[in-house]
C-alpha cells in the first residue's frame, strides 16, 4: 500500500506541473503586444482605412479653384490675370515673306522688348499705305482668343494679300492697331504707322486681304496661310 500511495502521489505532482507549464506557455504565446489588441489579418483598424476607389480622401484636399494653371499662352479666351494687353510702347514690330511665295502673304512678327509679359487679344488691326478706312478682317484661323508673351517673346500674324489673277495695288507701308479683351475693341483708336521691312520692300494688295489671330507658334501661322484652303 505504502507503494501505491507514493506513486499515486508522484503522478499527482506531474499533472500538476504540467499543467502549471501549459498555463504559462498560454500566457506567453503571440509575442509581447503592450497592451494593444491585435487588428485580424487583412482586415484595417480604425484608423488608416482605405479610400474606397474614386472616392477622395478627407484628407490632402486640394485647394479652392483647385487644378493647374494653364498657361496664358494657351488660354482660349480671358487672357492672364493681372496681365496688360500689349500696346505701341511695348512691342517692335517686324515683317517678312517667305520664299516662292510670289508676294501674296506678309508675316507680322512683335517682340515684347520690355521686363513685363503683355497680351496680344485677338488679331491685329491692319490697313495698308494711307487708307483711312476700317481695318480689313480676320480668318478663322486658331487659337482665336489670345497670345501672351514675356520679355523677347515673340507673336505672330499672317496676313493674305492677293490671289494669282486679282488685281491688285501697291502699298510700302502699313498700320498696325491692338485689341483689349473684347473682341472689336480700340477700333476707335488711332493705328501705328509703320515702314515695311527692307527685306519686304513693297506690297501688292488685292481686293479681300486678311489676318489671321495673333498666335505665338509660327507654325501654327504658316499651316494656316498655306494649307487651309483659305488663301
Amino acid at each position: 500500500m505504502r507503494t501505491v500511495r507514493k506513486s499515486w502521489t508522484t503522478y499527482t505532482l506531474g499533472v500538476a506541473a504540467i499543467a502549471a507549464l501549459l498555463l504559462s506557455t498560454a500566457c506567453d504565446s503571440g509575442g509581447t503586444d503592450n497592451g494593444k489588441s491585435p487588428t485580424a489579418s487583412g482586415t484595417p483598424g480604425a484608423t488608416g482605412s482605405p479610400t474606397p476607389s474614386g472616392t477622395p480622401s478627407t484628407t490632402g484636399t486640394a485647394p479652392a479653384g483647385g487644378g493647374g494653371t494653364a498657361s496664358p499662352s494657351q488660354s482660349q479666351g480671358g487672357g492672364s490675370t493681372g496681365i496688360a494687353a500689349c500696346n505701341d510702347n511695348d512691342l517692335s514690330i517686324d515683317t517678312s515673306g517667305w520664299r516662292q511665295d510670289s508676294g501674296r502673304h506678309l508675316l507680322i512678327t512683335a517682340t515684347n522688348f520690355t521686363d513685363k509679359a503683355c497680351t496680344l487679344y485677338h488679331y491685329p488691326y491692319v490697313r495698308f499705305g494711307t487708307d483711312i478706312g476700317a481695318p480689313f478682317g480676320a480668318a478663322e484661323s486658331k487659337p482665336r482668343a489670345v497670345a501672351t508673351i514675356g520679355p523677347k517673346e515673340k507673336a505672330y500674324a499672317g496676313v493674305f494679300l492677293f490671289k494669282a489673277g486679282q488685281q491688285t495695288w501697291t502699298a510700302t507701308s502699313f498700320s498696325l492697331g491692338y485689341q483689349d479683351r473684347a473682341l472689336d475693341s480700340n477700333k476707335d483708336v488711332a493705328p501705328l504707322d509703320i515702314r515695311l521691312s527692307d527685306e519686304v520692300g513693297s506690297l501688292s494688295v488685292g481686293p479681300s486681304p486678311w489676318v489671321t489671330y495673333w498666335n505665338t507658334d509660327l507654325r501654327a501661322v504658316e499651316d494656316f496661310l498655306f494649307r487651309s484652303g483659305k488663301s
